[in-house]
């Protein structure tokens, strides 16, 4: 059973996903103080919220039992990010959800401004009628100058043409090909989007590259009477340096959502600016954009949950590409590490330094992913935490001195990887392959061909290649109680020296691996419990 905490008010339509999973026990509660909910949150596997609660370091750290924080939204500002991905807690957030409400929302209120709305309903309700002072000004003809094309960018940029507009955007990590099939050419530069725009907006996640993006010298660069739109995250745009162009009639408005503060301030300066119009973060404000967030991160932190389906993740380590499609490749490439890891230790080398991954290119869309399983392989049972996962298993490794590195390789078969640890004088490569529809099964360890598949608890036994060894390893499990499910011998030449991977069910006590080493011809003996995925 998990237990999910729910607060800030989340739509019910996604609660109510989580609340028909008999596995899951959902307690919805408001927004709560800072230390009831430090108080709380030991106890629980998820919690799922909006922007009002602060995801801190703090927090992080008293929540023992976290798994999944859910953000029923885009922004994640209110999320300690680098400590949830040490702690292995998985953040998800809905990006795709409210896109539409902000794109609406954009030409809403630049509408508004440009045709002074707000102004001329707030004269007729106060009982006058003042036609002459609201002359307007039309989209149709404008420039619109987009910095981030991404969703929302997306959006904005295809409804941009049926008011007859210009779009150019800037946006240096998306293709070409985007460009084209939006019909938005694309700006070489920030500085040569500015130049050329009338109306400026912005859909850009708040980052160290884009805090303070628009200050007082891009301002300068745009043409005289521009306007400019942030519904996207305070801090992106300057707000001094906004107001300054405001009060200079450089500009001919602005339109705020979002606030380098919030809530604002009620002595803002940001009130009193002429042509400014302000709105109280109502990007994502709809019901359909709340339903739409609610939905999208439910289903994502019940089946981080349940599935261990961590593709919704932002803080995953790398592209997981199709997730479904790499759970297989995961499991068999976290377990070869394992296996490799647990022979050398055996062999005398416990600390590996360097981690080398190969993957077949049918696997190159998901090393990322595949890269982090190693690291989770190589650390089981080495480092004492409870939360090492495919969040934090780089970061552990890493922090530990190894090296880790990934390349593609055309020599390897379909769905298969090779997993090569180091550490000294000594090296081993474990090889696994996972095809589709089939188990999973490692085929290679060192020299020595296997074809076994890697569950529960797998024995490497090295040993002469001589008659009855076989028969006693047999003889001496069964009277340990060991059920075989599978045992594969290999060799590389007749009387030589051997291999053999049995895997059992249930778990080899050590008093069992030193009886298997008691036996003749027995060399050595390798116990690998695997931990559940």
């Amino acid at each position: 059973m998990f237990r999910v905490l729910v607060t800030d008010d989340v739509d019910q339509e996604g609660l109510a996903l989580l609340a028909a999973e008999p596995q899951l026990q959902v307690d919805e509660v408001p927004t709560l103080p800072k230390d009831e909910l430090l108080a709380r949150i030991g106890d629980y596997d998820a919690i799922v919220g909006r922007s009002a609660t602060r995801i801190s370091a703090e927090l992080l750290k008293a929540a023992t039992k976290l798994k999944v924080v859910g953000r029923a939204g885009v922004g994640i500002d209110n999320i300690a990010l680098d400590v949830a991905t040490s702690l292995g807690v998985a953040v998800i957030n809905a990006p795709a959800g409210n896109t539409v409400a902000v794109a609406e929302l954009f030409y809403g209120t630049v509408i508004g401004l440009l045709r002074q709305i707000p102004r001329a309903a707030d004269v007729m309700t106060n009982g006058r009628w003042d036609r002459a002072s609201f002359m307007g000004r039309e989209l149709k003809g404008k420039t619109l100058g987009i910095v981030g094309l991404g969703r929302i960018g997306s959006e904005v940029a295809a409804r941009a043409h049926a008011f007859g507009m210009s779009v150019v955007a800037y946006d240096p990590y998306i293709a070409d090909e985007r460009f084209a099939a939006l019909r938005v050419r694309r700006a070489a530069s920030l500085d040569a989007l500015l130049a050329e725009t009338n109306i400026l907006t912005l859909h850009v996640p708040l980052t160290d590259e884009t805090k303070g993006l628009i200050g007082k010298r891009e301002l300068t660069r745009l043409p005289n009477r521009s306007v400019v739109v942030n519904l996207a995250r305070g801090g992106i745009v300057d707000e001094v340096a906004l107001f300054a162009a405001l009060e200079a009639d450089q500009l001919r408005g602005a339109v705020l959502d979002v606030f380098a503060a919030e809530p604002l301030a009620a002595d803002s300066p940001l009130r009193q600016a002429p042509n400014l119009l302000l709105t109280p973060h109502l990007g994502a404000n709809t019901v359909e954009a709340q339903r739409n967030v609610s939905r999208d991160v439910c289903l994502a932190v019940r089946d981080a949950l349940l599935r261990n389906d961590l593709s919704k993740s932002i803080n995953v380590a790398g592209g997981a590409g199709e997730w479904g499609d790499l759970q297989p490749a995961m499991l068999v490439t976290r377990r070869a590490a394992a296996v490799a890891r647990a022979v050398l230790a055996d062999q005398g080398m416990r600390a590996v330094r360097r981690v080398a991954l190969r993957v077949s290119p049918d696997l190159a869309h998901g090393t990322g992913a595949l890269l982090a399983a190693v690291a989770a392989g190589v650390l089981e049972g080495v480092i004492e935490t409870d939360r090492l996962n495919l969040i934090n298993a780089r970061s552990l490794a890493e922090a530990r001195g190894l090296e880790l590195s990934v390349g593609e390789s055309n020599e390897l078969g379909a769905r298969t990887v090779e997993v090569a640890l180091a550490g000294g004088m000594q090296q081993l490569a474990v090889t696994g392959v996972a095809p589709e529809g089939s188990t999973p099964r490692l085929t290679q360890i060192g020299s020595f061909h296997i074809d076994v598949n890697p569950r529960q608890t797998l024995l490497i036994l090295t040993n002469h290649d001589v008659p009855g060894v076989i028969g006693r390893v047999g003889t001496l499990l069964g009277e340990q109680h060991v059920n075989i499910a599978e045992y594969h011998q290999a060799r590389l030449a007749q009387g030589g020296d051997a291999l053999a991977a049995v895997s059992v069910d249930g778990t080899v006590s050590e008093a069992t691996r030193k009886a298997l080493l008691d036996l003749p011809d027995v060399v050595t003996a390798s116990v690998v419990h695997f931990r559940d995925e």
